[in-house]
């Protein structure tokens, strides 16, 4: 007959089974609360991992303190045979713009096309070879106006710019005085001339992420960043020989890139403002393609400075090309804003894009068309010709054109306007956002053995909604938050938050120097990327960026890091493993005998 639970307590019977039902029922809630703090997977973007719980940490208050957490050494190898590379671009070495081969074999050049990207086919496994005398870089802010000379040994740019104090030689030192083209009296004169000219502008409030085309060795963006701007500097591998490595090397956002016959690498409807000076682009060409290529990049209502010689200059030549600018841009119903000189006699013309179609429905020749609404979700922009028409003005879920973004520093955290096109997504972000400012906080920053006073550089190769980025936002660090190709597009989110990014396949090189960043971070990317490339390819591009102390971050499954520790070690990185889940590997200066 049964026995009722009711009866055992009354009749003070089997006492071990109810201590047992009493432990069990300890444990249940235990589990639940230990369930309720473990790690959020990042949004969905790889549903299918599960990470371990993380390890919470009582704090006392007033003053926050953290216990680290426990690392162990990793100490099994892979056996692979490392070699350095070889040839005279070696230490410099990115593959997919090095490819001379295949730049050799191009039909034409004419739109520079061979300043594309053309990847090998097989991926090298040579690891690039230190310049000699190489040290760790200077700090910063130090490092903004200046460089040690040996780890980036180029000259041409002090001899062929050297009228125009874009960078000077001083003994062991490059130093930048923050001189340029169009810079006659110094950046920071330009930047203050610039809104002056519109004041609308707000440098930091306003205007938070700016994109500098062809932007020497990126004084610009360096020094906006005191104004709380963000800026993504580019410029292509030319003649100018290492403006980009410098940018990089001084801790200034910047990657390779051209305006070529492909889109740029970069959201729609990102950019708050975009800059040229003298940027050498060609505007106008084929029917205007470049400047639509601009359109797709600026958010509506952002602002285009051009600062060139056809805005002051009245010469046949720069006539030409003013008219053709004058063109282009009414047909595009973008407006002329401001156009004035500066006292140096260096004139601005600054256009704004629309924030409503009424011009374009206006227009008596419907010529550029506007594009067929593409699937957001979708990357569109990753070797993809330049596009013959506009893309529409972004809406709601309800049809209204999307607002401008919070004032910084609000629109970190404030729902992204990008965000109301899609179902639940507001609250995936705050999610998002609430998991990264932990993990951050408890693990990141006071858990793991990582000296982040060393950190100026940050990648992270899988970044979501950038919420690892928005967590470090009170360091003096910046991030390149990259979206795999292969995965939910996020940057547009990412740009309205006020931080900048890029689209890339891991499966290939990146587009920047060699010894580029002190930290790369990855979070659950390499069991979706191994599908389709080796991890040992993985490894050898990211030792290829790093710099020596550098750090890597991952959080991932055991079966990625019991895969990819050994090769790291096989580097000769010192590798630690934090709670079966992180693991930091730190790059050595070691390198592979000729």
């Amino acid at each position: 007959m049964a026995i009722s639970v009711e009866s055992l307590l009354k009749e003070r019977k089997y006492p071990f089974i109810f201590t047992f039902m009493v432990l069990l029922i300890c444990f249940t809630i235990l589990t639940f609360t230990s369930t309720s703090t473990s790690t959020l997977d990042p949004i969905g973007f790889y549903p299918d991992v599960k990470p371990q719980p993380l390890a919470h940490f009582s704090s006392p208050s007033p003053k926050r303190q953290r216990l680290p957490l426990k690392g162990e050494p990793f100490l099994v190898d892979a056996t692979i045979d490392w070699k350095p590379c070889k040839g005279p671009l070696a230490m410099d070495y990115i593959p997919c713009l090095d490819n001379f081969k295949a730049i050799k074999a191009l039909k034409k050049r004419r739109h520079m096309e061979h300043r594309e990207r053309h990847c090998p086919h097989s991926s090298p496994h040579c690891l690039v070879p230190l310049p000699k005398g190489y040290k760790v870089p200077l700090p910063w802010p130090k490092s903004r106006d200046m460089i040690w000379y040996d780890n980036v040994p180029h000259t041409k740019l002090v001899e062929y710019k050297k009228e125009q104090n874009w960078v000077v030689k001083s003994g062991d030192y490059l130093v930048f005085p923050g001189g340029g083209t169009q810079f006659k009296e110094g950046v920071n004169h330009y930047i203050k001339f610039i809104e002056k000219t519109l004041p609308e502008i707000q440098w930091g409030k306003n205007i938070r992420v700016v994109l500098d085309a062809g932007c020497g060795v990126a004084s610009f963006g360096g020094y906006l960043l005191d104004k709380n701007v963000i800026t993504m500097s580019f410029a292509p591998k030319d003649e100018h020989e290492a403006q980009i490595q410098f940018a990089l090397e001084r801790g200034i956002p910047a990657t390779l890139s051209v305006i070529g016959t492909q889109k740029l690498t970069f959201a729609d409807n990102g950019f708050d403002l975009i800059h040229c000076a003298r940027c050498r682009v060609h505007w106008d060409a084929d029917g205007g393609k470049p400047l639509f290529e601009l359109n797709r990049i600026l958010r509506p209502g952002g602002f285009f400075a051009w600062s060139a010689t056809p805005v002051y200059r009245d010469d046949e030549r720069d006539q030409k090309v003013w008219n053709a600018m004058v063109t282009v841009t009414k047909a595009m119903c973008w407006t002329v804003v401001a156009k004035t000189l500066d006292s140096s006699g260096i004139g601005l013309v600054i256009y704004q894009k629309p924030t409503s179609t009424f011009c374009y429905q206006e227009r008596k020749e419907r010529t550029p068309p506007l594009c067929e609404t593409s699937d957001r979700k979708s990357i569109s922009s990753w070797y993809t010709k330049l596009s013959s028409c506009l893309i529409p003005l972004p809406v709601d879920a309800e049809g209204n054109l999307q607002s401008w973004p919070m004032p910084w520093p609000e629109r970190l955290t404030s729902i992204p306007p990008s965000l109301s096109i899609e179902s639940d997504a507001s609250e995936m972000f705050l999610k998002d956002t609430k998991h990264w400012s932990e993990l951050v906080s408890d693990v990141y920053r006071d858990g793991l053995s990582m000296n982040w006073s060393s950190v100026r550089n940050i990648m992270d190769m899988n970044a979501g909604y950038a919420g690892f980025a928005a967590a470090l936002i009170d360091l003096p660090v910046w991030v390149m938050n990259v979206v795999p190709i292969d995965m939910p597009d996020t940057l547009t989110t990412i740009f309205d938050r006020g931080l900048i990014g890029m689209y890339h396949d891991w499966c290939e090189s990146l587009n920047t120097y060699p010894r580029t960043y002190d930290l790369v971070h990855a979070s659950f990317l390499f069991k979706h990327l191994m599908q389709r490339c080796d991890i040992v390819v993985v490894a050898v591009e990211i030792d290829r960026i790093m710099r020596p102390d550098g750090y890597l971050l991952v959080q991932d499954s055991m079966e990625i890091i019991n895969k990819l520790g050994p090769v790291l070690r096989s580097l000769h990185w010192s590798v630690t493993l934090y709670q079966n889940q992180f693991l930091v590997g730190r790059k050595s200066f070691w390198r592979p005998r000729p």
